[in-house]
């Protein structure tokens, strides 16, 4: 016998709050029926895709629900509202009853990584994303010049047969002749009849700038996640066994705004179009799984924009290092916790230059409780970074309104 889908419809009247930016348990998103809802955000940095003001047909809270993270956005009615109301667990249910709204959600989840992804670039690294596929000769430069040939090669690869025409093709093809003999490569043009694949360590499976029709669920090893930003490379994530990437290129066909490289023997299970589409209504827990991947995603992004507008950069690394715990689940207390990352690694998280952020760094470490275990941040009370952001967090918002008081006195 199946299992019913269990939704349940919910009023609210004009001007009631539905949810509130913070608060913790989002158990439950809604889908509108009737009437209009505003989003709005305690930072707001960028404008919804869409707009903040939501329709009948439109979604809310599925970000923070199926990332079991707290609310990231306050929703209130602007008209009396109708709201259909889905439990996180009855999200599999859905998506075998109504696959369409499974695909808006991830079509639109999709759309808002790339659009927040762009912003948070231009904001943190004072740069923009590039489609150009020209970039991929520049990646392949960077890799070149650091000695890191199979990566080298690869990007040289997709430079020349996606930029046949490039100024640099010349250059490219000797690039390749030279480095060939100390390069390891696979799948340099995909291999569509091939869908699980094995990477050596160290290999590229795909390059930023370049075309792709593919997403990725790792079945074994692990992948870096990676971008060249001001001749720099940014870790941006490290996924393991489960994980699934290269999601937006598939459903966007748009350039790989990252790079993916193994960082172990990775065995993989690539998804093309087709397949996919096949999934959606057959395997309803690996949409689900998609779901909650971009949920997290989406939830850890708005996180990092807002750091990005605190003032004190001494704040940002407490908020940064609050974020990390919240995104890993650490419980905070008086506990003391070990971050799998250094101290240069936080200064490239929140974008400071090397030598603003060893200054800071510095100060960090004044506090006794901020430490250094091998080359990584320990803490001895994961309750002092909370209370340290909490901190500078309120004084932001006292000085904003400072501010905003004496431009209205003015």
């Amino acid at each position: 016998m199946d299992n019913p889908l269990q939704l349940s419809l919910q009023t609210f009247r004009k001007g009631s709050y539905i949810i509130v930016e913070g608060k913790q348990k989002a158990d439950y998103f809604y889908i509108i029926r009737n009437g209009k809802v505003r989003l709005s955000k305690e930072v707001e940095i960028v404008e919804e895709v869409g707009g903040n003001v939501l329709s009948p047909g439109d979604f809310f809270g599925v970000v923070s629900t199926m990332s079991s993270h707290s609310h990231i956005e306050t929703a209130q009615a602007l008209t009396d509202c109708a709201l259909i109301t889905v439990h996180r667990e009855q999200y599999g249910l859905l998506i075998e009853r109504n696959a369409p709204v499974a695909m808006k959600i991830i079509q639109q989840f999709s759309q808002k990584m790339r659009f927040l992804d762009e912003a948070l670039t231009q904001i943190t690294f004072k740069t923009t994303a590039t489609d150009d596929i020209s970039h991929l000769f520049k990646v392949a430069e960077y890799y070149a010049r650091q000695s890191q040939y199979n990566q080298a090669y690869y990007a040289y690869h997709q430079y020349i047969k996606y930029a046949p025409g490039g100024e640099n093709i010349n250059t490219a093809k000797e690039r390749m002749a030279k480095i060939k003999p100390y390069a390891k490569v696979v799948y340099l043009d995909g291999d569509e009849n091939n869908f699980t694949r094995s990477y050596p360590k160290d290999t590229m499976i795909f390059s930023e700038s370049q075309p792709g029709q593919e997403l990725y669920i790792i079945q074994k090893g692990s992948v870096k996640i990676t971008k060249i930003v001001n001749d720099n490379e940014q870790l941006l994530a490290l996924l393991k066994p489960g994980d699934i990437f290269g999601e937006m290129s598939l459903l966007e066909n748009k350039p790989r705004s990252a790079s993916a490289i193994a960082h172990d023997e990775t065995v993989l299970m690539a998804v093309n179009n087709a397949n996919f589409n096949r999934m959606v209504a057959s395997q309803p827990q690996i949409i689900s799984k998609l779901t909650q991947l971009l949920s997290e995603r989406i939830w850890f992004i708005y996180k990092q924009l807002a750091n990005t507008q605190l003032t004190d950069p001494l704040g940002r690394l407490y908020d940064a290092l609050l974020i990390q715990l919240e995104k890993l689940r650490v419980p905070v207390g008086t506990q003391a916790y070990t971050f799998d990352f250094g101290p240069q690694e936080l200064i490239n998280l929140v974008g400071l230059s090397k030598d603003e952020g060893n200054v800071l760094i510095r100060k960090l470490f004044e506090n006794s409780k901020v430490k250094v275990l091998n080359n990584k941040i320990h803490l001895t009370s994961t309750e002092e970074v909370e209370k340290q952001a909490k901190y500078y967090r309120k004084m932001e918002r006292i000085d904003k309104s400072r501010k905003k008081g004496s431009i209205n006195n003015f």
